[in-house]
């Protein structure tokens, strides 16, 4: 009996029984999964055409090139949090702490170039690496300590806002004197395209080949798929989350040293609320909450959606505090839709 189901198994698909359905529900879930993410990221762009489309005829100074340039510009911080959030959420995790932690990497990096007087390249990596620690202490206290990431992430957004504020003596730190470090963000390698934008694609195209080509990148669709199932099969997945949230970290970091460049200066009373920005991007893009999809394109999609909603309603003169209402909304419309998918995917539509 056994000899004969499993030679049917092995039979093609063309070849099996019209009353007998393959076994095939693994393939046929990952493809609807795979057609879902498409389906998303296709709907999110949809909504960024509308929303250029919307704020162009209401107000004539939305589509010039010098707002298009500044839209890009301030979508370079979101997006680079954003992707490096990515990870984390895919595993089905959170990190609170990427507004507080970038400011704490703007700081070091302000510290090195300035008071320790040391190279620019030593400024921008010791930014970069501070970062990584912070992901990598965010790592062993999810992975090892066994804390929800929600809790050990809120404790590190903390933890960063008061180091920030200590180690800068709660004052301004200019970077006027360090030659060639705005650059960094405000220098045009391409014309009319800052550089911080660049530095946002190519890490976006790295993040991207990490998840789609790597192992790394299969440890962490497997990981938010489903973990339990995931570690008895063998796999250490403290080690993996460890090195994907340090991963995320330097994305923090690189956004520390791009938002100092930027303004040419380390403020370190800034970065609240921008963790709430680049996970709404995330979101919006198409990864989901729950963890196991998403994907980099669409966290670029969503970034810029932020981006563009932000700036318009800036230029139509909304009040801030409405454009926090507004945001809020819209997060709230992205978590809704992803459940909904979600519900719909367990139910087998």
């Amino acid at each position: 009996m056994s000899e004969s189901t499993s030679t049917r198994a092995a039979e093609p698909a063309s070849e099996a029984p019209p009353d007998r359905k393959p076994d095939n529900t693994a393939d046929s879930g990952s493809l609807r999964s795979r057609l879902g993410q498409g389906l998303q990221q296709m709907l999110a762009f949809g909504t960024l055409i509308a929303l250029i489309i919307f704020f162009s005829i209401a107000s004539s100074n939305f589509l010039t090139v010098s707002n298009m340039s500044s839209i890009l510009l301030s979508t370079a911080v979101i997006g680079i949090l954003a992707v490096g959030t990515t990870l984390v959420i895919i595993t089905g995790g959170i990190d609170l702490s990427i507004g507080t932690g970038m400011t704490l990497c703007s700081v070091i990096t302000g510290l090195l170039l300035t008071d320790a007087g040391m190279p620019l390249i030593v400024g921008v990596i010791g930014g970069i690496a501070m970062g990584a620690l912070i992901g990598l202490v965010n790592g062993f206290n999810v992975a090892f300590l066994g804390l929800p990431p929600f809790i050990a992430t809120l404790a590190m957004m903390l933890v960063a806002q008061g180091l920030a504020l200590v180690l800068s003596g709660v004052r301004p730190i200019y970077l006027t004197d360090v030659p060639g470090f705005s650059d960094i963000a405000l220098g045009s390698l391409i014309p009319k395209i800052p550089n911080a934008v660049l530095v946002l694609f190519g890490l976006a195209l790295v993040f991207g080949l990490i998840l789609a080509k790597t192992i790394l990148g299969r440890m962490t669709y497997a990981i938010g798929s489903n973990e339990e199932a995931t570690r008895l099969s063998g796999i250490n997945t403290r080690r993996w989350l460890i090195t994907i949230y340090a991963l995320a970290g330097s994305a923090t970091g690189l956004a520390g040293v791009v938002i100092a460049a930027r303004l040419n200066s380390v403020q370190p009373q800034l970065g609240m609320g921008y963790e709430l920005q680049a996970i709404a991007a995330v979101i919006i893009g198409g990864t989901s909450l729950l963890g196991g999809r998403g994907s980099i394109l669409g966290t670029l999609i969503g970034a810029l959606i932020m981006s563009v909603l932000i700036n318009g309603l800036r230029i139509m003169a909304i009040q801030s505090e409405w454009q926090t209402v507004v945001v809020g909304v819209v997060v709230l419309i992205a978590v809704y839709a992803d459940n909904l998918r979600k519900r719909r995917s367990e139910g087998g539509g």
